[in-house]
């Protein structure tokens, strides 16, 4: 699932800045970087070494947010002579930079990855590494990871290598422009082969039964002293991009499971009856016309995010379905699951090395396999603790933070106003049955709610919002009660 992303006008990022601050205090994320870990990084600067591997004749380019200036992935997409297509995929080298037992590698394991809030993002390394030197800007050249995928002409991987390569990125392109581009037909091929190709990917996603879930972006803003919440539905090449992400986290974790050792990112599919049922439960609830024999996976890929009850649907019953995780293997040991179920095939992150932790360990591994090595014994040693390690990020709860903060103010002026919503979950289960979460018929908006009596799965209630305060420390910054 693309990672959501929130937008605030200068006037909400002013308004809202004391609350987003005692978030970070909270969460002890902080922009600043101790003084011997940014000597480290200038260290790691001066005496870097490009690999031998020149690969800067391809000109690759990069896709992302306009500001973005920490850019992991560049990119070259031609066609191959003899039918189908090649993708050249370079990702940022940041173990050329952090050294196993360094300063920064010590540092890194304490953040475990790129925080982002509504007003600032609290990166993985310092920005003198990650954006500078490694990033994949354009105009410098720098050591990168360089994938090469081989694709016949219905888009299917026949072959994936990798191995370090000097890199030169050409084009720092942003997602509006490549998709008016596209749109307008004007894109050189190299960039309008990203939807020919893309679209070839999702197909064959969709024949797996894969789940992609774009989840559209939040747009804040403050007017008359009221602030409102928007969304802007993602673009078409935003999809196009991710597949070739996919496609490149699947063909490493194919790589690592030849090679006998790896760390996937693996995802069961959800087998408890009770919690199936509630799903289902919480589509009749949202309108959502759940057919008989019709999989989650393509009930999911027919729904429209832009939709906030769809966009509420896939955020609830994502978390109840589908709980992923980590899982490890040496010496041929392969494990007995090896599946991402939402992706319906192998998968591992390896394409973000500047936002997340593990990423650098998984590269490492791809590329002592291809060169028919074994991995480094840094990366053997640190490979029992990096599930534990990354079960520590904070990423998803600085998002669903973030918005509880924006979702507070949005109704701060409307507390103890009667609001129409259904109860769409209960916690029954952990012996609180008169304590559940609510979804508003208008605004769609989620919230904890209690009851003197307790609540009834799909039940309709009239709920008086009893607090809206950004400020409120840690979670529950909105609370309903039952009239």
């Amino acid at each position: 699932m693309r990672r959501r992303q929130m937008h605030m006008s200068p006037e909400a990022q002013a308004a809202l800045l004391e609350a987003l601050q005692q978030l970070r205090a909270e969460l002890k994320a902080s922009t600043e970087f101790p003084a011997h870990v940014l000597a480290a990084a200038q260290q790691a600067v001066d005496e870097l070494r490009l690999p031998e591997k020149d690969a800067t004749h391809l000109p690759l380019f990069t896709i992302d947010p306009p500001t973005s200036r920490d850019l992991d992935q560049a990119m070259y997409l031609e066609r191959r002579s003899g039918g189908g297509y090649r993708v050249h995929y370079a990702i940022a080298d940041v173990a050329a930079f952090v050294k196993a037992g360094s300063a920064l590698d010590a540092e890194a394991h304490d953040r475990i990855e790129t925080l982002y809030f509504p007003d600032l993002k609290v990166p993985l390394y310092p920005p003198l590494i990650s954006e500078g030197p490694a990033s994949l800007l354009p105009g410098q050249v720098v050591p990168a990871l360089l994938w090469q995928h081989d694709l016949d002409a219905e888009g299917n991987v026949t072959g994936s290598s990798v191995s370090r390569a000097r890199v030169s990125s050409q084009a720092k392109l942003n997602y509006a422009e490549v998709q008016q581009k596209i749109d307008a037909g004007t894109a050189e091929e190299p960039v309008a082969l990203l939807r020919e190709i893309g679209e070839l990917r999702e197909a064959i996603e969709a024949k797996r039964h894969g789940v992609s879930v774009n989840l559209p972006d939040q747009e804040v803003t403050v007017k008359d002293g009221t602030f409102r919440l928007s969304y802007v539905a993602t673009l078409p090449v935003e999809g196009w991009n991710e597949q070739i992400s996919l496609m490149t986290g699947m063909a490493a974790a194919r790589i690592m499971l030849d090679s006998g050792t790896g760390i996937l990112r693996t995802q069961k599919e959800q087998d408890d009856p009770r919690v199936i049922q509630r799903v289902h439960d919480i589509a009749e609830l949202l309108g959502i016309d759940w057919k008989s024999g019709v999989s989650y996976a393509d009930l999911v890929n027919s729904l429209n995010p832009a939709d906030r009850k769809h966009m509420a649907f896939l955020s609830e019953a994502t978390a109840m379905l589908l709980k992923a995780e980590y899982t490890n293997f040496r010496d041929h040991q392969i494990p007995k699951h090896t599946l991402h179920a939402a992706i319906a095939a192998p998968y591992t992150y390896c394409t973000a090395p500047l936002r997340r932790l593990i990423d650098r360990y998984t590269g490492e591994l791809c590329v002592a396999a291809c060169a028919g090595q074994a991995p480094p014994d840094w990366v053997l040693d640190a490979m029992y603790c990096l599930p534990c390690d990354m079960a520590r990020g904070k990423g998803k709860v600085a998002d669903r933070r973030a918005v509880d903060i924006v979702e507070a103010a949005v109704l701060k002026h409307r507390v103890n106003d009667v609001f129409g919503g259904t109860v769409i979950n209960t916690d029954a289960e952990d012996g609180r049955p008169k304590e559940g979460t609510v979804h508003l018929a208008e605004p769609a908006v989620m919230g904890r709610i209690t009851s003197g009596a307790p609540l009834d799965l799909s039940a309709s209630v009239q709920a008086k919002l009893t607090r809206a305060d950004p400020l409120f420390p840690g979670k529950n910054k909105i609370l309903f009660r039952t009239e």
